[in-house]
């Protein structure tokens, strides 16, 4: 795997979240599915000892309990994106994690579009690679990273590839073609360059 995911040509994962305050906003599903490929996605509740496992490198913090109780307190989605700079993209397309600040340097953000408060700022996203292995593994307790690389990475990054509303995620043609280094994987019948 350590190969795999060393090459230049391979795709990147992380962890999205959609907070309960933008769960049913449909304009996000539409940012992720046509800047990123949807890997994996689920619906959940998160009880509150899930919700700080998760957030513990913020416990003593004066928002620590807030964040907690707010993540309880309906439906998030989780989803596992790729693309050649995921961790990089999603982060850009959340924009700054305080609403105000988000507001006025990136108001097409995520967050600066529909950010209530700092706590109530629609997503959450991986900060590095560790954190994104860690985060999904969090969430999705049966996807097999290397495994992804090994059998579904490749037809994902070589096209082409179709989103699935059903489903929920994208999904390569053809899986029994031929496997090919490629610089760039089709949706909806157009092309995106991965650079």
């Amino acid at each position: 795997m350590a190969s795999i995911l060393r090459s230049p040509q391979a795709l990147q994962l992380t962890l999205a979240l959609i907070k309960p305050d933008a769960v049913a906003h449909p304009l996000i599903l539409e940012i992720l599915s046509n800047k990123l490929l949807i890997v994996r996605r689920r619906e959940l509740v998160w009880r509150k000892e899930d919700c700080r496992r998760f957030y513990r490198e913020h416990e003593g913090r004066f928002f620590y309990q807030r964040l907690v109780e707010f993540m309880a307190s309906g439906p998030i989605r989780a989803y596992i994106l790729a693309h050649k700079d995921a961790i990089q993209l999603w982060r850009t397309l959340m924009g700054p994690t305080r609403v105000f600040r988000a507001r006025h340097v990136a108001p097409d953000s995520i967050r600066g579009s529909f950010g209530l408060t700092d706590t109530r700022n629609t997503t959450h996203g991986s900060d590095s690679v560790a954190s994104a292995s860690r985060e999904i593994a969090a969430f999705f307790p049966d996807f097999s990273e290397q495994r992804w690389y090994e059998e579904e990475e490749p037809g994902l990054r070589c096209g082409p590839v179709h989103y699935s509303p059903e489903g929920g995620v994208h999904r390569a043609a053809g899986a029994g073609a031929p496997r090919q280094a490629c610089p760039c994987v089709k949706t909806g019948g157009t092309a995106k360059t991965f650079s």
